[in-house]
């Protein structure tokens, strides 16, 4: 998709603990899809949550994206049955909250981890995906902020491949 050209997809963006819905993968989402993302009080997971229930139930989003922290949050929302579609990770911190963190052994995600990752582990997305034979896992030479995928079309194309997954395993 050309950049600046927006597509009818509405995507669900969570962000990090060091992010905002100003932050460039929002803005990258925002410029591309129908994309929200709501900020967070990140000290407060619990709110959190309650913050991106409304978000879902507002938006109807087609895709979900948890970023690091917000993966943790996109977890325990499909782990409480809030939310059962496609879902995407980047660099999720799941693991890194609960070490003991599954993904529904009936619900395809694609998880996104850099190599170079230095806050959280890739060791935590490998962990995570082998809880459930429908996990992808995709592995980037990137780092914990995972940019190269917003300085081309490539984030663009996960939140196609993540819906698309998602359809062709239900």
């Amino acid at each position: 998709m050309e950049p600046g050209k927006r597509a009818a997809t509405r995507v669900l963006f969570i962000h990090g603990l060091e992010s905002s819905p100003r932050g460039h993968k929002a803005r990258y989402l925002e410029a591309r899809f129908e994309s929200l993302t709501p900020a967070m009080e990140t000290g407060d997971f619990l709110g959190c949550l309650a913050v991106q229930e409304a978000a879902i139930a507002t938006h109807q989003p087609e895709l979900v994206i948890g970023s690091s922290f917000g993966g943790a949050v996109l977890l325990q929302l499909i782990q409480r049955g809030v939310w059962r579609g496609p879902s995407l990770f980047l660099a999720q911190a799941a693991r890194r909250l609960d070490p003991e963190a599954s993904l529904p052994p009936d619900l395809p995600v694609l998880l996104v981890h850099g190599l170079r990752d230095e806050v959280v582990p890739v060791e935590h997305s490998r962990g995570l995906a082998q809880t459930s034979p429908l996990a992808q896992l995709i592995e980037l030479d990137d780092e914990h902020r995972l940019l190269s995928l917003t300085r081309s079309e490539a984030l663009a194309e996960l939140v196609h491949e993540a819906i698309a997954l998602h359809g062709a395993r239900r």
